[in-house]
């Protein structure tokens, strides 16, 4: 349970709401996450700004970044 309340992904619209069906596309689901980052849209677009850079780098290896978003989940007890 996130100690901060997401909000509604069907109460969403323009980008988020973009963001969130693809994201329901892909993992069945909006990530949590995002759901918080969405109360404030300027916070959600820094950290989809964050993510897109870290994708379009190539610097990291997208099954490696998968062990390390894991990883970092375990270490924050984290239900991934």
């Amino acid at each position: 349970m996130a100690r901060i309340e997401g909000v509604n992904p069907d109460n969403t619209e323009g980008y988020v709401k973009q963001v969130f069906d693809a994201q329901a596309k892909k993992w069945g689901a909006p990530l949590l996450n995002h759901l918080v980052y969405a109360r404030r849209p300027t916070i959600f677009r820094g950290a989809r700004g964050m993510w897109m850079g870290i994708d379009g780098s190539g610097l990291i290896d997208a099954g490696l970044q998968s062990l390390i978003n894991r990883r970092i989940a375990f270490i924050n007890k984290c239900e991934f």
